[in-house]
């Protein structure tokens, strides 16, 4: 990782071109962006402005519901671990409550859907809020940004060496995730932050935001800023490298630790943190730990577990039915904040 000032900005619109080598030139820049800074801007994404106006409309018309109405679909009632988050629900690296209310969308499975019958977790139908046009409004988006998320990963194959759809197999009905969150400002809250350092979990996150608050940590361990950036007019996506193209990659991409520090006015933020299916089973790549050493720091785990794994450890609701033995950590489950700058500290500790 380089002691980055900025976040490199990429255009992607190449990545549709049908030209192989337009494809290859736009993989390298996200392979080197994803090796030195694990963070990026890129432009050229496609996802049209009134998509992502129809999708701020209906979250700030959801949020201005009061507690009780939006507590009627929390996100530990039923099955799927979806709908609304309240205030204080997760608890990241600080060990502080986060700052902030959200609600979760996720890939569409209904209830004859195979994997929701062999009872994965984190899969299934979602909660859907009595609120005209919202449904239509965020399906629309999610559609869109999950294909964006699908073209980004065949130019993340091409930028590990492999054939462009290599992975595309392993993405049928994932548990990929759109949050949509909001920042509320309280001044009382001073040493609060918006979300306290974490890296993500799944491949990748396609972040849009309407408000600074973003830091990403560089190699010298500062914070640096990542607000959002509009180019002619176009909204940037910020793309950053999670837990498991990490472990792919035997560290050589960097799930770079980030966090939101206190905001000072209300802000959006629309995350949608892009999976493979749940049992995909992530390790290392032959080409990037050809004698196997890596494997030992990146057990065997699905993506799945992993994911439920980390939720079952930062939300209060299951770490509740953790403590009451209702629920248990899958096997291999590594403790949170394991990756990225993370990961190198423990292993300067072990030193």
């Amino acid at each position: 990782m380089t002691n980055f000032e900025a976040l490199p900005i990429i255009d992607i619109s190449g990545l549709l071109s049908t030209d192989r080598g337009d494809r290859q030139a736009v993989a390298d820049e996200l392979g080197r962006a994803a090796r030195e800074v694990g963070f990026f801007y890129i432009r050229g994404h496609g996802i049209s402005s009134e998509r992502i106006a129809g999708l701020r409309a209906a979250a700030e018309s959801l949020f201005a519901h009061d507690l009780d109405w939006k507590m009627r679909n929390h996100i530990g009632i039923g099955r799927g671990h979806k709908g609304f988050v309240p205030e204080g629900e997760e608890i990241y690296g600080t060990g502080k409550p986060d700052h902030k209310e959200a609600w979760d969308i996720g890939f569409e499975a209904a209830d004859d859907h195979p994997f929701v019958r062999a009872g994965q977790p984190l899969i299934g139908g979602n909660k859907w809020p009595e609120l005209p046009g919202f449904r239509e409004a965020v399906s629309a988006y999610y559609a869109d940004i999950f294909a964006l998320g699908r073209t980004l990963f065949q130019g993340f194959a091409l930028a590990l060496g492999q054939d462009e759809h290599a992975f595309d197999g392993f993405v049928t009905c994932p548990p990929s995730k759109l949050r949509l969150i909001h920042y509320p400002v309280d001044p009382s809250a001073e040493d609060t932050p918006g979300i306290g350092a974490h890296t993500d979990y799944e491949c990748f996150t396609l972040l849009l935001a309407d408000q600074p608050g973003l830091e990403v940590l560089n190699g010298e361990g500062r914070w640096i800023d990542a607000p959002p950036v509009t180019i002619d007019g176009e909204e940037l996506y910020v793309i950053n490298v999670g837990d498991m193209l990490e472990v792919m990659t035997a560290g050589q991409f960097v799930a770079t630790t980030h966090r939101v520090r206190k905001v000072r006015e209300e802000r959006y933020s629309f995350p949608l943190f892009f999976a493979c299916d749940y049992a995909t089973k992530i390790r290392p790549l032959p080409e990037f730990d050809p004698t196997g050493e890596k494997s030992a720091q990146y057990p065997d785990i699905t993506i799945g577990d992993h994911m439920w794994s980390m939720a079952l450890q930062t939300y209060r609701y299951l770490r509740a039915k953790v403590a009451a033995g209702e629920l248990a950590l899958p096997e291999n489950a590594r403790a949170t904040n394991t990756f990225g700058q993370f990961r190198t500290l423990a292993e300067a500790d072990q030193a």
